[in-house]
């Protein structure tokens, strides 16, 4: 008998000590057990919310309502206590890595407006700053500008009628972005979450949750991002920051017409959480600009400013409390980064126009300088940007070169500083290169004051420099150009005085002249004068130095009526070739 107790003792050792014990190892051993294989869809339920493994949910259950019953008080069953509590965060676990799998946002039905997104982005892109050894005005990036008027050929930016769609919030909320069935199964894992007293577990995912929406719109910004230029890169930053901020919109008011369930009081955080997620992804991906110093860039670093800026506002209203003040902080913090950024640029770019040592051809030749269309290019270019300049400018100033002004504190000022650095610049060159100060020199100094006067002009900027600025570059235009007229035609005409103190008889004073009108004709014809006004000015000073007194000459001296090689017709017509920048006959010079 005492044996037999015994041995019936030692069997009931061997199994639970209660019902609850019993459902526990049950219930743990199918936790435990469940183990899913790297690319398989296992678990609970697949990435379509359907079912694949209902004893794993039933196991979940069988835990969690142990736990409600809490048939382990602390001080009786301590043991089987830890045990059902490590159980519990098994369970909420594999209702975390349930949510972490489901698919609850739809991005098939904008995959191909995104995919022709990526492309059309990476061909129309911003208007590039000039490369510091560009001596034609094309964009540093290497890409082709329109020869007429400097801007990048528009033939690959035309932008589809998908995309255009796309960018309207509207069509945005036409367009399943949501799948209910997912939705379904997060009332399921929420409800699981809530009874077991868990939701700071649940909380916590929603940073890394899956949105295939919104992923899909920051994809643009990885696809061949190291093969971009920086410019469109920031056109596509732009672009997929606006498309996150509808879609955000959409996807909230998509995810409130569901069904409800137990995950209608995460919505909110659920929704904000993955929104601040990829929005700080976006932040940071701006940040990384804030390391570029180089003046080169300063187009591109401008469009970013604008672009967070413009941003900034749509972006905080899809924020309250302190995910706001979170998300304002950073953009604020970057924003005064990409500010120095741009200081430190305008420095470097009156830096460049100060001290460039670029010596060509064109600018022996008397033609305009490299540098000049360098610099006027880069006012151009700068000018749309002039309100956002000018407000980055305004805090703070940007010192100017040896010999400028105090400080540069308004887009004014800047192209102000950068004309003065120019004009600075070319008198050194011109004293440097036309050492006598002769014709090259005022045709040199009167084409590259020209050239500044139109491009000031062009830019809309010439109000900002005032009118007396314009009235002293074009004084100094006409002295240019009557100082030319003298300097290379002066001694043209002088070769027909005949008067007394010159021995000179009238035939051979023609013979002279007729030589030294060839000479300087052919050396003067092929010379370049882009601006049509200032070359109608230099024609006509020309021909009033030389035709009058031609004629007066011929008129003095009648008997040479036979010997003349050109009537006074024929001077005017051929001095009315000059500036041309290529011969009449189609030979370059």
């Amino acid at each position: 008998m005492g044996a037999a107790v015994g041995k019936a003792s030692e069997d009931l050792a061997g199994t639970p000590k209660t019902q609850a014990a019993a459902r526990l190892a049950c219930a743990e051993h199918a936790l435990l057990q469940w183990n899913r294989s790297p690319g398989a869809d296992s678990g609970i339920w697949d990435a379509d919310a359907k079912y694949t493994n209902r004893g794993l949910l039933s196991a979940v259950d069988e835990v969690i309502i142990l736990a409600e019953e809490d048939p382990f008080p602390v001080a009786d069953s301590s043991a089987d206590r830890r045990r059902l509590d490590s159980a519990v965060a098994v369970a909420v676990s594999r209702m975390v890595e349930e949510f972490m799998r489901v698919r609850v946002w739809d991005a098939s039905q904008m995959r191909v407006a995104v995919d022709r997104l990526s492309l059309a982005s990476s061909g129309a892109s911003l208007m590039v700053f000039p490369s510091a050894g560009d001596r034609t005005s094309t964009a540093s990036t290497g890409e082709e500008l329109d020869s007429s008027d400097g801007s990048q050929s528009r033939a690959s930016s035309s932008v589809p009628d998908e995309i255009a769609a796309l960018m309207d919030g509207e069509f945005l909320d036409k367009l399943a972005l949501i799948r209910p069935a997912g939705v379904s199964v997060l009332h399921e894992i929420a409800q699981r979450v809530v009874r077991a007293d868990c939701t700071k577990d649940f909380l916590r995912a929603f940073a890394n949750a899956p949105c295939d929406v919104l992923d899909s719109f920051l994809s643009i910004l990885r696809v061949e991002c190291s093969r971009r230029t920086t410019e469109t890169v920031i056109k596509r930053w732009s672009t997929v920051t606006k498309l996150v901020e509808k879609a955000v919109v959409a996807m909230r008011r998509q995810l409130y017409v569901q069904s409800s369930g137990a995950f209608d009081g995460f919505r909110d955080e659920y929704l904000l959480t993955i929104a601040e997620s990829r929005v700080l992804v976006l932040l940071k991906f701006a940040d990384e600009f804030t390391t570029v110093t180089s003046h080169e860039k300063l187009l591109y670093i401008l469009g970013m400013y604008e672009a967070l800026s413009d941003a900034a506002p749509s972006l905080l209203l899809l924020f309250g409390g302190v995910r706001k003040q979170r998300v304002s902080e950073r953009t604020h913090d970057i924003l005064s980064k990409l500010a120095d950024v741009v200081k430190t640029m305008v420095s470097g770019l009156m830096a460049k126009i100060q001290s460039d040592a670029s010596c060509t051809r064109s600018a022996a030749d008397g033609g305009v300088h490299p540098l000049t269309r360098y610099a006027m290019t880069s006012v151009e270019l700068l000018a749309p940007h002039r309100t956002v300049l000018g407000l980055i400018l305004a805090s703070g100033g940007v010192d100017a070169p040896a010999g400028g002004a105090e400080a540069v504190t308004s887009f004014g000022s800047l192209v102000a500083e950068l004309v003065a650095a120019l004009e600075r610049n070319l008198e050194e060159k011109s004293a440097l290169i036309f050492a006598d100060a002769g014709g090259s020199a005022h045709l040199f100094r009167a084409n590259n004051v020209s050239f500044v006067l139109n491009r000031a002009a062009d830019a809309d900027v010439a109000s900002l420099l005032g009118d007396e600025w314009a009235a002293r570059r074009r004084s100094q235009l006409e002295r240019h150009a009557e100082s030319y007229a003298d300097a290379f035609w002066g001694p043209v005409v002088a070769c027909l005085k005949t008067t007394a103190g010159v021995s000179r008889k009238p035939g051979k004073a023609l013979v002279k002249f007729n030589a030294a009108f060839k000479k300087t004709h052919g050396s003067q014809v092929c010379r370049e004068v882009p601006d049509p006004a200032l070359r109608a000015a230099l024609r006509k000073n020309v021909s009033e130095t030389v035709v009058p007194a031609y004629i007066a000459f011929l008129q003095k001296h009648p008997k040479l009526e036979k010997s003349v090689r050109y009537s006074g017709d024929d001077l005017a017509e051929s001095l009315s070739e000059l500036f041309e920048g290529e011969a009449t006959d189609g030979r370059r010079c």
